[in-house]
């Protein structure tokens, strides 16, 4: 299991459970700092969360008045959960969005390379962009790589068929 911690103020992690131990026992990662795993609800203090409240040291008091630290559930986390690859977060990743980089390769040996380039070129942007975030870029890169690839696959199909009718014309006339 990953977790996600805060660590001065600011959001750390992935780190596995023993690793996060590991900074428990060494002091780094305090009672009332903020943990996180996929499958919680929101962050909540170490001190409360009862995989890891075993790992404080056993002088080390829990937190039991009002603390600064929101409650987990409240809303007010000044963390926001990572985004997992999971098909329950499929809408916090943003919608599917094809490459088109195999077809992409195929056309360009296939059909017409010249134009395919371009179409790989906008095909291994795709995923980049989704990474990042922009949404709308990568789905403009999805489809200028789709259309470069009909626009190959078109003019290629044009020229073999051009050439293919050349060389029946050729032989057919040479026959006589």
């Amino acid at each position: 299991m990953q977790w996600y911690y805060s660590e001065n103020g600011s959001q750390a992690g992935p780190i596995s459970e023993e690793e996060l131990r590991g900074k428990i026992a060494a002091g780094s990662v305090k009672p009332e700092d903020l943990v996180w795993h996929d499958g919680m609800s929101d962050w909540q203090p170490l001190a409360k969360t009862p995989e890891l409240a075993s790992s404080l040291a056993p002088h080390v008091s829990t937190p039991s008045g009002p603390s600064n630290v929101p409650a987990a559930g409240s809303g007010g986390s000044p963390y926001q959960s990572p985004v997992t690859a999971s098909p329950a977060n499929q809408l916090q990743m943003g919608p599917e969005i094809p490459t088109y980089l195999w077809q992409s390769i195929v056309v360009t040996i296939l059909c017409c390379w010249p134009l395919g380039i371009p179409a790989i070129v906008y095909a291994a942007k795709v995923d980049g962009l989704k990474r990042s975030g922009d949404w709308q870029a990568a789905q403009e890169a999805s489809n200028a790589a789709k259309m470069w690839c009909w626009i190959s696959f078109g003019l290629g199909l044009i020229a073999n068929l051009a050439a293919f009718g050349f060389i029946f014309y050729a032989e057919s006339s040479s026959s006589f």
